[in-house]
């Protein structure tokens, strides 16, 4: 039924779980998975707040990409140990969900697995739901694990 399985990850562990979920799903139906962690422009921040330093911002950079290479590294060896295929993207953009959905179509991804943080009232208004904004504008199926 599902052939490539797209996950965001943000490295929490509800995220984790997601992950392990979306694994299991692929071994069942043969699928490949494609992990995703979206680094948020941080140019942008910096720039807006009249701060603009390149040593700070390239010390900024590094770091996301070492946490995202973390991230990352905890799919290909969930996948690797269920002896599911897969493949990692890391990408930066100051609208993840956008960068989510145009890797999902891309790569011709039938299945989105992605968890919810479950946040709600001002914290789900003030810091908004990529979730929210990927199953607002997909035309994929997305599995959100809780």
């Amino acid at each position: 039924m599902f052939k490539n399985i797209l996950i965001p990850t943000d490295g929490s562990e509800l995220s984790q779980r997601a992950v392990r979920t979306a694994v299991e799903l692929a071994k069942i139906h043969q699928a490949r998975i494609i992990g995703i962690h979206v680094i948020p422009d941080y140019h942008l921040l910096i720039a807006y707040e009249g701060a603009f330093d390149p040593v700070t911002e390239e010390r900024i950079e590094e770091e996301a990409k070492a946490r995202a290479e973390k991230y990352l590294a905890f799919v290909r060896q969930a996948a690797e140990q269920a002896g599911v295929p897969c493949d990692t993207i890391c990408e930066t953009s100051d609208h993840p969900y956008d960068a989510i959905l145009k890797n999902a179509d891309g790569r011709k991804c039938d299945l989105i697995v992605m968890t919810s943080h479950g946040r709600k009232g001002l914290a789900a208004v003030l810091l908004g739901s990529e979730t929210r904004k990927v199953l607002t504008h997909t035309r994929i199926p997305v599995l959100v694990v809780r």
